[in-house]
């Protein structure tokens, strides 16, 4: 009896301190400020895909002249991908189809881009998206800017 008690507070005490650790990534990654979240489907066909598969839930954070996005359901304390603004290009805009709807948050709009060559689509608030592409518009004088 004593060593399932034993057991199971061990348990209990190993899910607290995961949680614990999964929070505090959290609140680091959101320290410096300017993160919001995003959704994201990396290397996607070219072709309109509503099936809702492949997204991947996250937090964005504007780092310099880069955006730094990590998984929200992860220890990893690095970014898990990086998008230079000077080499983002905002392909398309549109509303979530399909699946899609369940896959994202309820008021997402979903950004469809290139980076380096690589298609890929954002999903963020329409609040985060007015400050993604104003962030995207406002490169300094001499880079190139492609928003659609």
């Amino acid at each position: 009896m004593f060593l399932a008690l034993l057991v199971g507070a061990l348990v209990v005490v190993l899910v607290l301190l995961g949680l614990f650790v999964f929070g505090l990534r959290r609140r680091l990654i959101q320290r410096s400020g300017g993160t919001f979240d995003c959704s994201l489907r990396w290397n996607i066909p070219e072709e309109t895909d509503t099936s809702g598969k492949g997204w991947s839930y996250g937090v964005a954070r504007y780092n310099g002249d880069r955006v730094e996005w990590f998984r929200v359901f992860s220890y990893a304390p690095r970014p898990r991908r990086v998008l230079e603004r000077s080499a983002i290009e905002v392909v398309d805009r549109r509303a979530p189809d399909g699946e899609e709807e369940l896959a994202l948050l309820s008021d997402a709009v979903v950004l469809g881009c290139r980076h380096r060559g690589t298609r890929l689509e954002l999903a963020m608030s329409e609040d985060a998206l007015t400050g993604f592409l104003a962030w995207l518009e406002a490169a300094p004088p001499g880079q190139r800017v492609n928003v659609a």
